[in-house]
């Protein structure tokens, strides 16, 4: 098995991990918030989903709860996941290498340089 702390990761499973920041999801709340948190240009089908997920839970990345919302106002068949913490250190890891790489596109002028903030008065 790979070391699933390496990085880089999967553009599906980065979306996956960062969307599981927010708390537990179940695979179709899993969908729509990668699709919004992206402005809706990174789309995960069903099969995608299911094929990044079933990765995830084998590497440690992300694993099923056992807690279930009111029974009354959920689907007995959802599966909700959340984070490990094996899977925050890969999701940091990860979002460093990326910030390092704008850096760098930054610094090469392929990218404008941040503005600065104004400072509080």
């Amino acid at each position: 098995m790979p070391d699933s702390t390496a990085v880089p990761l999967p553009p599906a499973w980065f979306h996956l991990l960062l969307a599981l920041t927010g708390g537990e999801r179940h695979g179709y709340a899993l969908m729509q918030a990668v699709a919004a948190e992206s402005g809706g240009r990174v789309r995960r089908g069903p099969g995608t989903l299911d094929g990044a997920l079933k990765r995830l839970l084998e590497v440690g990345l992300v694993e099923e709860s056992g807690q279930r919302p009111d029974p009354a106002m959920d689907d007995e068949r959802r599966r909700y996941y959340r984070l490990t913490p094996a899977g925050r250190r890969a999701l940091r890891a990860e979002a460093v290498r990326h910030d390092r790489l704008v850096s760098l596109a930054r610094a090469k002028h392929v990218l404008p340089p941040l503005s600065p903030r104004p400072r509080p008065a």
